[in-house]
């Protein structure tokens, strides 16, 4: 398996019913801040990004369940219903009661419905194109809803194909090889193929249907960034999202797809400088 050389370490595992969770911490002073990964993805996204803050806050970070190096299993629950689960588990295994939040993706929506469901209350909250309302889901989604099993059951090669050509479409610049690999290796092999079906199959948009009108009563700043290039989310979804948020501050990025980690790093960082230390 190959793994970019800047990629940063997930030592610890947290037992999430009977499930292995595994996260990591980076930093030993200044505020709590906590990031949340989104699909296909892992906490691998915030490599080039949690090492400049760990300088000045204790990051936490971690793989959703059934994502990147936590557990994966036959019949597991890694729908959306379960993530803010999770996050409401490890905020309170880390003893956090009001950290910072920046989510990307499916972690935008683990995050909101944390907060607007669980109670979880946040200093700030930093959105990366999140998944936070109607409509959403690619055509690749919405196919292997239907058909998971066909998918599932692929030779590898086909699969390892399908996977890399996904991934590279989330960003507006190609990815470099071994970035590319480190995305893709946690779906490869007989439970990696089954677990990137799994939780497709599992995407409803009944989920942030149960938060969408309740996106006002966001109880923390807001800043919402989004890639001008999205392919996957349009910007004009990030308009609606923002439209519905009470006075969030917003960031198109330009140059940037829907993985902005990658092709514009530098916006998330200098965007959540400014709301941790002004």
């Amino acid at each position: 398996m190959t793994i970019v050389r800047d990629a940063i370490a997930l030592p610890d595992t947290f037992d999430f019913h009977g499930q292995a969770v595994r996260w990591g911490h980076i930093g030993t002073a200044g505020p709590a801040l906590v990031m949340v990964h989104g699909t296909p993805f892992s906490s691998q996204v915030w490599r080039r990004i949690a090492p400049l803050f760990a300088q000045r806050c204790r990051v936490f970070y971690y793989d959703l369940l059934g994502y990147g190096q936590s557990e994966k299993a036959p019949g597991q629950d890694v729908s959306l219903g379960m993530q803010n689960t999770l996050l409401t588990a490890l905020l309170e295994h880390w003893q956090l009661d009001r950290p910072h939040v920046l989510a990307h993706d499916f972690g935008g929506a683990t995050a909101l419905r944390a907060h607007l469901l669980d109670g979880c209350n946040y200093a700030s909250l930093t959105l990366v194109d999140p998944v936070a309302m109607a409509p959403w889901g690619s055509p690749l989604i919405q196919h292997v809803r239907l058909h998971e099993s066909a998918f599932s059951e692929a030779p590898a090669y086909i699969h390892e194909a399908i996977v890399h050509a996904y991934i590279q479409g989330a960003a507006f610049k190609p990815l470099p090889a071994e970035v590319l690999q480190t995305y893709v290796a946690p779906w490869t092999g007989e439970t990696g193929q089954m677990a990137f079906y799994r939780q497709i199959a599992q995407m409803d948009q009944r989920y942030t249907d149960a938060i969408e009108q309740r996106l006002a009563e966001i109880r923390c700043p807001v800043t919402l960034l989004w890639g001008e290039e999205d392919q996957w989310l349009a910007v004009a979804q990030g308009d609606a999202l923002a439209s519905r948020l009470a006075e969030p501050t917003c960031i198109r990025v330009p140059h940037a797809g829907h993985l902005v980690q990658e092709d514009a790093p530098e916006a998330i960082v200098a965007a959540l400088m400014k709301v941790l230390f002004g």
